[in-house]
């Protein structure tokens, strides 16, 4: 069994074929795929397509980069969201220092809005962090001593000090296929080394391609290219990698199971 732990099929390219697309994760083996949100008017299209869809589940945040334009919204309005039976994350949040596209204390504080709900809730922060590694550890380890919450880093590109540092606070780590690609040689030996009960796969579809479809748009059925490389990078099957990875989707997103 294997788990796309995040894409975004509402997104162009994807999203003008979609049931061709759902066909062909499952032909892959793709048994769950858990579609993101990044803006709030996103929100009612992620639940209508996992309402639909009964192996789709959906998440609502915003994302860093939209941040400015979402500065006002409330952790009662994250909370009604929540409420949906097809929801079962928070995000993606984070802070990305990379392109600036919002300001960044605006980001830090709806990153921790996110993570207010996340605690209240119980339901698992996604997290979205690149070029902020200091101050999205600052924040996580900050509003973990005041209580605990489930959350995980998606699409992990950080440093390995950074990647243990939040395994130390309790978080699981999802790997892309950025992994793949030739470049990525730090990744790959971390990725080697992350915990099993702690390991996720994800496409973060339409976008990072997998080798060998790099340049095309990414879709969920090619997260079983990711697993297979990474299950080579950690001396196992791949059909045991599927297993874990699932497993722990299921055991960190439980309103999912």
């Amino acid at each position: 069994m294997l788990v796309d732990s995040h894409c975004h099929l509402e997104y162009e390219g994807l999203v003008e074929d979609q049931s061709a697309v759902l066909d062909r994760a499952r032909d892959a083996g793709v048994k769950a795929m858990l579609n993101i949100s990044t803006r709030r008017s996103e929100w009612d299209r992620v639940t209508a397509t996992a309402a639909r869809e009964a192996d789709v589940f959906a998440s609502v945040g915003i994302h860093p980069h939209n941040a400015d334009e979402h500065a006002d919204l409330s952790e009662d309005d994250l909370l009604a969201a929540t409420e949906h039976p097809r929801v079962i994350g928070i995000g993606e949040t984070g802070l990305d220092y990379y392109y600036d596209h919002s300001d960044r204390d605006v980001q830090k504080r709806l990153f921790r809005r996110h993570i207010a709900v996340a605690r209240k809730t119980g339901l698992p922060l996604i997290i979205h962090t690149r070029d902020a590694e200091d101050d999205t550890l600052a924040i996580l380890t900050v509003e973990m001593g005041q209580g605990a919450f489930p959350a995980l880093i998606h699409c992990f590109t950080a440093s390995e000090s950074f990647g243990k540092a939040v395994l130390d606070l309790g978080l699981s780590i999802s790997l892309s296929g950025i992994v793949t690609f030739k470049s990525a040689r730090d990744l790959q030996d971390f990725a080697a080394t992350i915990p099993s009960d702690r390991l996720l796969i994800e496409t973060d579809s339409p976008f990072l391609a997998p080798v060998p479809h790099r340049g095309r748009a990414c879709e969920p059925a090619f997260v079983r290219d990711t697993a297979r490389f990474v299950a080579e990078l950690r001396g196992v099957g791949v059909d045991d990698l599927a297993a874990t990875t699932s497993a722990n989707f299921y055991a960190l997103f439980r309103k999912a199971a």
